[in-house]
């Protein structure tokens, strides 16, 4: 897609030579006067904007700062036919990437406007870092390029300023936590905690007392009264991670709580109100997860009163290298490394690869590269990731789907890597070792 170009002049001429002189590179739109350019402002922003300075109804400088309120990545040339310095450090100062005087020289003009896309296209780049760095300090700003992320986020900010139960569903590494950041950071609640559980994580015997607190004497070990999770999340959101790995007399429980909005402590003989959002996570399909009955279904229909679901990372291709770039970034520093970025090789590897683990396979996959780059950027030969292949192979059952077959090929390949030690397979996958052993399952792996 050509980048785009706007220019604003009275002139007609001067438009007609600036447009046969761009229009073989660019994609080039024109104004006449100030209130021309008005009516461009509820379009899309164009990359570049040529400005003339004296328009029949407008000073261009005084139009310049309405410019960059209103397309704030948008770079602004100046043109005029009588330049002054004077003029030229006042049209920088009111946010004028260059000042260019008449009559130009094309090679000039063409290298100008060349040099500006570049300088959008890099303030872009900086913004998506930005945007990693405050994900990563705990401020809930996902980091995407993807049509398919845009609409999960423009989804999640709608819903978060309800209470409404949110239930997430996705492929285990999929960035589904950080979802859940976002609703309660846009939320009316986020001066107060979201506090998180991964349910998958906690024995069979714990999980109560964890999530509902309990009483001295309650069990073996309860020496003194506990604290649960919906009490310390008063006021603020409670994440419910891996929800269907829950216990099922614990998930009827935890349905009381949602209907009653009031929790007992194991062991307690009274009750207390809560006040917390519910924001429940899964990776399984909740259908099967119900049919296979590891979800109860009045409880599924209790906490999916709204449901997102995040595509996978193969999904959304597009995400791959400013996730990639941003977490290059946080790792450098961490490590003390100037590394800039990405050799074509690796980038290629990187885009063509179907990470079965998601964001979190591609997380380690960076921090392992910056440990064992020797230069200022990652290589191919850095990566431990190889083009896995789509066909049916020996091996392979051919009644997967493609993406199935794919996903079988590269557990396989990870547990040779490793031996056989599955808990270092599932870590160097970026997934859980839990999510691992269901997939050894279900597609009949031999170990």
């Amino acid at each position: 897609m050509k980048s785009k170009v706007l220019i604003v002049d009275d002139q007609a001429d001067v438009r007609d030579l600036l447009r046969s002189v761009l229009e073989d590179n660019y994609d080039v739109n024109q104004a006449a006067s100030g209130a021309a350019l008005q009516k461009c402002f509820p379009q899309d922003p164009p990359d570049v904007v040529l400005l003339d300075v004296k328009l029949p109804d407008a000073d261009g400088l005084d139009l310049l700062p309405q410019i960059k309120k209103r397309w704030p990545e948008t770079e602004v040339i100046v043109l005029t036919g009588h330049g002054t310095i004077t003029m030229a450090v006042e049209a920088g100062r009111r946010g004028a990437y260059n000042f260019l005087s008449k009559p130009f020289e094309n090679e000039k003009l063409l290298a100008d406007v060349k040099c500006a896309v570049e300088r959008k296209e890099q303030s872009q780049e900086n913004n998506t870092l930005r945007r990693a760095l405050e994900t990563m300090s705990g401020v809930a700003s996902p980091i995407y390029r993807s049509s398919l992320m845009r609409e999960v986020v423009r989804t999640a900010e709608r819903i978060a300023p309800s209470d409404v139960t949110i239930l997430i569903t996705g492929e285990s590494g999929s960035g589904k936590e950080v979802i859940a950041d976002l609703i309660h950071a846009r939320s009316t609640r986020n001066k107060n905690r979201i506090i998180k559980i991964n349910c998958a994580a906690l024995p069979r015997e714990l999980i109560e007392s964890e999530l509902f607190g309990s009483v001295k004497g309650a069990f073996t070990g309860a020496h003194s009264d506990r604290e649960g999770l919906f009490r310390q999340a008063e006021g603020g959101s409670l994440f419910l991670d891996e929800i269907s790995e829950m216990p099922i007399d614990t998930q009827s429980k935890l349905l009381r709580v949602l209907q009653d909005q009031e929790v007992r402590p194991v062991g307690g003989k009274t009750s207390y109100k809560t006040n917390c959002r519910i924001i429940a996570a899964t990776n399984r399909v909740p259908e099967e997860a119900i049919k296979d009955g590891k979800l109860r279904e009045d409880l599924y229909y209790r906490i999916s009163a709204i449901s997102v679901h995040l595509p996978p990372l193969r999904e959304r291709r597009e995400d791959i290298m400013p996730l990639a770039n941003a977490f290059l970034k946080r790792f450098a520093a961490q490590a003390n490394r100037d590394i800039r970025g990405f050799s074509l090789e690796a980038t290629e590897r990187f885009t063509s690869f179907d990470w079965p683990g998601n964001v979190r396979q591609l997380q380690n996959e960076v921090q392992r590269a910056v440990l064992l780059s020797e230069g200022n950027q990652v290589e191919g030969s850095d990566l431990s990731i190889t083009n896995v292949k789509t066909g049916p192979t020996d091996g392979v059952d051919t009644n997967f789907t493609l993406l199935e077959g794919v996903e079988r090929n590269a557990i396989i390949q990870m547990l040779k890597e490793t031996d056989g030690n599955k808990l270092e397979a599932a870590k160097r996958l970026g997934i859980g070792r839990q999510t691992l052993y269901n997939k050894i399952k279900a597609y009949g792996i031999e170990t």
